[in-house]
């Protein structure tokens, strides 16, 4: 039997996770869940991307992946399936899609319209999306869920801003050791970069001048910045949670210099 994850806000302390678990469970019993995380922050669809951009792909081809954020039943809500680098993802049409794609084409994107059991009308999560699931994970087609759609509903989130001289980006993700992970990606910063020297500006006129290329390179408490698991630049404190030590937030700005060479 196939894979089938979950990444949602739902959290630990209620009944809807495992609401969810049983709902998919009942349909496939040997099914293999993996949760990759429950505890987004309640409707955030951007956190909820950033894991699962960093997650799916561990996975092998064909798993399909869950995304239970803000799908409660609207009238104009809409839930799709999409098939993305060899993989299925199912969830609501709330945005998150775009975020994931970035610009790049799924290879299929299907309007799942399957009837609604009346009695999870307020938890379609666990009724319309667990079926899509079950279904995909069986090897079925996705044309037989619905129809195909032209392009998943778009969702702008903040891009960085650059020039040949400089980067301008803003904290994207704090993980769990308070790494703090911008929405400034390698590929941009090596692009703009071109070899020469840099200054990482943020909070509190903190800088740093040098990419390490693990966080034990610096001493213990020391401050540093690397190209981590995420490939986005990361200002972290070795065995420290720069989060909290630096200041710096979600959303926060940080600049990146770029100097000639002496």
């Amino acid at each position: 039997m196939g894979v089938i994850t979950l990444t949602t806000d739902l959290g630990h302390q209620d009944f809807y996770q495992a609401a969810l678990k049983g709902s998919i469970i009942s349909l496939l019993p040997d099914v293999r869940l993996v949760d990759i995380t429950h505890e987004i922050p309640s409707f955030s669809m951007q956190h909820a991307a950033i894991v699962l951009k960093n997650a799916y792909h561990y996975f092998p081809k064909g798993t399909v992946h869950i995304i239970g954020i803000d799908t409660l039943f609207q009238e104009d809500t809409r839930y799709v399936a999409m098939k993305y680098d060899g993989h299925f993802f199912v969830g609501a049409d709330n945005g998150i899609f775009s975020i994931l794609l970035n610009d790049q084409h799924p290879e299929e994107l299907i309007e799942i319209e399957l009837i609604q059991d009346l009695r999870y009308v307020h938890f379609p999560l666990a009724d319309v999306l667990t079926k899509a699931a079950c279904h995909i994970v069986q090897g079925k087609s996705l044309s037989r869920l619905g129809p195909t759609l032209d392009k998943p509903l778009e969702k702008h989130i903040l891009q960085p801003v650059y020039t040949e001289t400089y980067i301008k980006g803003h904290v994207a993700y704090v993980d769990t050791f308070g790494n703090i992970i911008s929405n400034i990606s390698k590929e941009l910063f090596n692009k703009v970069q071109k070899g020469r020297p840099f200054t990482l500006y943020f909070k509190r006129n903190e800088t740093i001048n040098k990419l390490s290329w693990h966080y034990s390179e610096v001493p213990e408490g020391e401050k540093l910045c690397l190209f981590g698991i995420s490939n986005s630049l990361e200002i972290a404190i070795n065995k420290g949670n720069a989060s909290q030590l630096l200041g710096l937030y979600q959303d926060e700005t940080i600049r990146v210099e770029f100097h000639e060479k002496y």
